[in-house]
């Protein structure tokens, strides 16, 4: 009898989960959250032991590759001792997280040795005051030392995760692609997407296309397509005379849905199938009415998967399209 797998309406199988364990951060950026943000209670969120069993629903479902995100997902505490039960499984074929790097001086070592393979850090801006302005917080050294030691500690890959807007940090791409070139590291590009009501700008005229940010990086670097997948929505181009890979996500210019492979669960036990989409499926709700029963969860998993759109449709000139910021999806 052949296992079951996580499959959409469309044909697509889901092998990418993208778990959120906390809806917290020490940072406030200002395309992610509002500065006075009300955080769930802490009852409200999943246990350490519910997110396992999470992840091991759709490890046993045929998902291969797990992101840990937040919030700040290091801010969480006794984090290490459920990645290194999810490092320890071998379906896994990689184990991720997605910071900001602000606690990565001090943890990058424990994360690598907990069996995290890959690491993305937010980085929107080199220039001091700037980078306090997108995150309100003054720790772009702190951040830099962060890399530093997630350099050190030897992670298979590291990439940067720079969010590009128009007339805010667009003018420094080449810089940013300048030091990932420097440091060994790759680095993918975002287009902002239209998730919370922001004050701080204005999305529809601080959107930055993918092709936009691609041609600033062509008047200093030569650029080869990269046939690369993480199994994100990334598509990578090589700098020639490197090993650096840059990449470009695009949810406005250039949609991604054909071939989504992924699903996120935020920290509250909400199962999110698709970011243009504010439906969700309650899994906290299942996992404390029916603790222990694993058919149950593998069924719900099934089951909700028939309602995964086919794609998302976001338009920069609309401020607010989904309600909840990127903050408590995860990123």
């Amino acid at each position: 009898m052949q296992d079951p797998i996580l499959l959409d309406p469309f044909g697509r199988r889901i092998s990418y989960l993208r778990l959120s364990v906390t809806d917290r951060c020490d940072f406030r950026c200002t395309y992610c959250m509002s500065e006075d943000m009300v955080f769930a209670p802490r009852a409200q969120i999943l246990s350490l032991e519910e997110l396992y069993t999470v992840a091991d629903a759709f490890i046993g479902l045929g998902v291969k590759r797990i992101r840990i995100t937040g919030g700040e997902p290091l801010v969480r505490k006794n984090l290490l001792s459920l990645l290194g039960r999810l490092g320890a499984r071998s379906e896994l074929e990689d184990l991720a997280i997605t910071t900001n790097g602000s606690q990565l001086a001090s943890m990058a070592s424990g994360l690598r040795a907990a069996g995290v393979r890959r690491l993305n850090i937010s980085l929107d801006s080199l220039q001091r005051e700037r980078f306090a302005a997108f995150t309100r917080r003054d720790q772009l050294t702190q951040v830099l030392a962060g890399i530093e030691a997630a350099r050190a500690a030897g992670f298979q890959r590291i990439k940067l995760n720079t969010v590009v807007q128009k007339g805010r940090n667009d003018d420094e791409v080449e810089a940013l692609v300048a030091f990932a070139v420097a440091q060994q590291l790759d680095i993918s590009f975002i287009e902002e997407m239209p998730l919370g009501n922001i004050s701080s700008h204005s999305r529809e005229h601080t959107l930055c296309s993918s092709d936009e940010v691609r041609e600033r990086i062509e008047q200093r670097f030569q650029l080869l397509p990269s046939s690369h997948r993480t199994g994100g929505p990334s598509r990578y181009w090589q700098v020639v005379g490197s090993d650096t890979r840059v990449g470009f996500i695009s949810p406005h210019s250039r949609n991604f849905c054909g071939d989504c492979n992924r699903v996120r669960v935020t920290a509250e036990g909400q199962l999110v199938l698709c970011l243009g989409s504010d439906g969700a499926l309650d899994l906290k709700a299942l996992l404390r009415r029916h603790p222990g029963d694993a058919a149950r969860l593998r069924g719900a998993l099934i089951e909700a998967l028939r309602l995964k759109p086919e794609r998302h449709y976001f338009d920069a000139r609309e401020q607010v399209q989904v309600v909840r910021f990127m903050s408590m999806t995860g990123g």
